[in-house]
């Protein structure tokens, strides 16, 4: 019951019940006073039966019994009235405050009863929306700060190996176990490819910190997709063909077709997934990769497969979180930095797009990549598009 309709009952009853009361307890005492008359039957009914009361020596102690009559009715109203009031304004104060008191004490797990009603049913709600925010502000906190340790440790770990090894050929070359212009080149070079390491490392970190934080400006551009990727698979393809891997590329969209997105944050996509698919090639078959871009009515999907090593089923449904590696050795000449694919994802998704993998271990793996075609209405020749 709303607060409003109980003071208003409360101001009628205030109102009635004690008069009402006090009639019924005129008449009774009167009547009890009257028995007790001597000479009572002979008094006729009515008006003659008052007047005789009032007159008579009755009404002395008619009036008092009717004055501890009347305290008494004024007690038992205010006693019940405020016993109702209390129980539809109190106990709820009283509940809201001590799940406050929860709240300050960091217990947000604490839940107000379900069954109020009135004006405190809105405001329990507001409680409960309230609490379930904190709660699940106050959890993204612990995950956030579980994941930023988790990044100090793997930075540490995968800065260490390459500075380690920088530091034992440079010692090397220092104690004059370089003593051959083969073992000086060969340790030059080896010294090099750590700082490459390292480099690429802490682009991969930088990156990964502005996309997440949403410092990365977007340049949204309208792309026609049979020549973007035409030109994207010629640079890749020369790189792959370095290094002794297939690369077959199929385009099966209409040559008119286009998409809305950011040249050069697409092109990391694609080269943080092949570079993931370099890292697991598996040589004891001819490495391929191959790339297929399929038109599916209002969408564009792109599949990257390779044949490599493959992911386990456990391993799977994971590879897009935040530093995640499969391998738990971390053997940085395999695994990467663990956030590869967790910058694919954002990227993606920022643009609107959605991405998921299918594998099987020692067969391959296949990225699958969804946008959304641009396209001009005939009629009109408004530009529609949706994300």
């Amino acid at each position: 019951m709303k607060f409003k309709t109980r003071l208003q009952i409360t101001f009628l009853t205030i109102i009635v019940l004690p008069v009402l009361l006090a009639i019924i307890a005129f008449v009774i005492i009167g009547k009890v006073l009257f028995v007790m008359h001597p000479g009572f039957d002979r008094i006729p009914q009515g008006a003659r039966q008052m007047e005789y009361l009032l007159t008579s020596d009755l009404a002395k102690p008619l009036f008092f019994y009717m004055a501890i009559s009347i305290v008494f009715i004024l007690a038992l109203t205010g006693i019940l009235l405020t016993v109702w009031i209390a129980k539809g304004l109190i106990d709820p104060i009283n509940q809201l405050n001590v799940a406050m008191q929860n709240i300050a004490e960091g217990n947000l797990e604490y839940r107000l009863p379900e069954n109020a009603g009135g004006e405190f049913e809105n405001l329990y709600k507001n409680y409960e929306d309230m609490r379930l925010r904190l709660k699940e502000s106050a959890d993204e906190k612990l995950v956030s700060e579980t994941q930023n340790r988790e990044l100090v440790s793997n930075i540490t770990h995968d800065l260490k190996t390459p500075i380690t090894s920088i530091k034992g050929y440079v010692e090397g070359i220092m104690d004059g176990v370089a003593d051959t212009p083969e073992k000086m080149d060969k340790y030059i070079k080896t010294i090099y490819n750590k700082a490459n390491d390292m480099d690429k490392l802490i682009n991969e970190l930088t990156v990964y910190s502005g996309i997440d934080s949403n410092r990365v400006p977007y340049h949204f551009l309208r792309l026609n997709v049979a020549d973007y990727f035409g030109d994207c698979i010629e640079e890749v393809g020369l790189d792959l063909e370095s290094k002794n891997i297939k690369l077959d590329y199929s385009n099966l969209t209409p040559p008119d077709t286009q998409i809305i997105a950011d040249p050069e944050q697409l092109k990391r996509v694609i080269n943080n997934i092949i570079g993931n698919s370099v890292k697991y090639i598996d040589r004891t078959k001819i490495p391929q990769i191959d790339i297929r871009i399929l038109d599916e009515a209002d969408a564009v999907r792109i599949e990257i497969e390779d044949n490599g090593r493959g992911i386990s089923a456990k391993d799977l449904p994971n590879i897009f979180e935040r530093f995640y590696r499969s391998d738990s050795s971390r053997n940085s000449s395999r695994g990467g930095s663990g956030i590869g694919l967790s910058i694919v994802k954002k990227i993606v998704e920022d643009h609107g797009g959605y991405i998921w993998a299918t594998s099987k271990e020692n067969e391959g793996t296949c990225m699958h990549i969804v946008f959304r075609k641009y396209e001009i209405a005939d009629n009109s020749g408004e530009e529609v598009y949706e994300q």
